[in-house]
Formats: C-alpha cells, sequence, structure tokens
C-alpha cells in the first residue's frame, strides 16, 4: 500500500479544517478522483499517480492536501459521514411533523423508514470502505483510528436516537450506546443484503423490520410524556 512515510491516522483526526476556498475546490475534486479509483481499483491497488491523474492534478498538489492515501480515505470518511448524520438529524427532527397523526403502534416502524430513505446503501462507498477497514485491520494505528472516528459517529447518533424516540413518545431502556452499536452492527450487516439483491423491494422491506425490532427491542413506551399511556393502551 504506497503511503508517505510522514503519514499518520492521528494526523488525519487533528488536521486543521480551515482552508482556502481554492484549496478546498483542490480537496474535494481530489477526494471525488479518490472515490471513483478507490471504487474502480480497490483501495489496495490504488495510486497517487492514478488519483491525481483522474482529478488532474500533480503529485505536489495532492501532497500539499494529504500525507497519504490513508489521510485521504479518512477525510473522505469525514465529509460522507458528516453528510450522513445531517441528514439523519433533519429527518429525525421531521419525524413529530410527518407521523403526527400515526397511531403510536405505527410511529415507529414509520420514523424508521423516513431515517432510513436519507440513509441510503451505497455501493461504491460500500467497497472502498469493506476495503480499507480490512486494510486497518492489519495496521494498529490505522485501527485505533478507525475505532475513534466509529466512536465519533456513535457519540453523535446517540442524542439524535434519544430525541428522536422521544418526539414518538418512547424512551429508551438500558445504555443509549448499546441501541446506537445495535443500530450500527444492523446497516452494516442489511446494507450487504441490499447490495446482493440489487436493492430489491424485499430487501428494503426487511431492513426496515429489523431495525423497527431493534428499536422496540431497546425502547419502552413513554409513560412520563403528556397523553403517552392513553394512547397507547388505545392502539
Amino acid at each position: 500500500m504506497p503511503t508517505s512515510p510522514a503519514s499518520s491516522p492521528q494526523h488525519a483526526i487533528d488536521a486543521p479544517s480551515r482552508v482556502t476556498k481554492r484549496r478546498g475546490q483542490t480537496r474535494r475534486r481530489l477526494l471525488d478522483a479518490a472515490c471513483e479509483v478507490f471504487s474502480e481499483n480497490g483501495f489496495g491497488r490504488s495510486t497517487v499517480e492514478q488519483i491525481c491523474e483522474r482529478g488532474g492534478y500533480t503529485r505536489g498538489a495532492f501532497y500539499s492536501n494529504f500525507a497519504s492515501l490513508d489521510e485521504m480515505f479518512f477525510a473522505m470518511w469525514e465529509q460522507r459521514s458528516s453528510a450522513m448524520l445531517e441528514h439523519i438529524r433533519l429527518a429525525a427532527e421531521s419525524s413529530n411533523i410527518d407521523l403526527a397523526d400515526l397511531p403510536p403502534s405505527e410511529k415507529v416502524r414509520a420514523g424508521t423508514a423516513l431515517i432510513l430513505d436519507v440513509v441510503p446503501v451505497d455501493d461504491q462507498w460500500y467497497r472502498i470502505n469493506a476495503e480499507f477497514t480490512a486494510h486497518a485491520l492489519r495496521n494498529p494505528s490505522l485501527k485505533k483510528a478507525l475505532a475513534a472516528r466509529e466512536e465519533a459517529i456513535l457519540n453523535t447518533i446517540v442524542p439524535i436516537l434519544e430525541s428522536a424516540l422521544g418526539r414518538l413518545g418512547r424512551t429508551i431502556t438500558g445504555d443509549p450506546r448499546v441501541l446506537g452499536r445495535a443500530l450500527v452492527a444492523v446497516h452494516d450487516g442489511t446494507s450487504v443484503q441490499c447490495l446482493i439483491e440489487d436493492a430489491s423491494v424485499s430487501a428494503r422491506e426487511l431492513r426496515i423490520e429489523l431495525f423497527t425490532h431493534v428499536v422496540l427491542a431497546y425502547s419502552r413506551p413513554d409513560t412520563t410524556a403528556p397523553h403517552t399511556a392513553r394512547e397507547e393502551e388505545s392502539s
């Protein structure tokens, strides 16, 4: 795997976020090019030269933005995860409006479907992420950096889950982080099924059902919320 001798996963985490507009455009174009190259060739068989050629830049442009292909992946991961979390947050916040007229028994499933619709299964990204994960598992420092990123996502998702369930009249039982980890595991597993079945309707429905069962298993009606108890009894 070609990387710069100075590469460091921690550097990818601690790198300054402030960049000039021109440099930001360069980074985005390089990341877009890398996404195509990683997807076509596989992460372990991709080179800096291939990415620069695809993006129309020199090696100097690459190394002025990224210390290595590993760091580039983390930048790509950060870009995609930030967008995904923002979409989830917006979908969760809209659930109290979109699902207001549904009976309590249907709200969890409908809310789950609402959120899953903004987290599509992306074949290209799945392949890139899976290949990098295998690469990171062979490198202790990369493995540690990847774990830190996963932990950061979990810390962001949990408050969103608690808030969304609160809007649906439910509260998490036990440790909210356990629910968060369970949902991440279900997402990873069902993503493979959806890709194998070519995103069929049955795969999507199964995905919604599994997520709904997990949410119901780790939550209960919030009897402290106004009208919740009466609504549950009448549903």
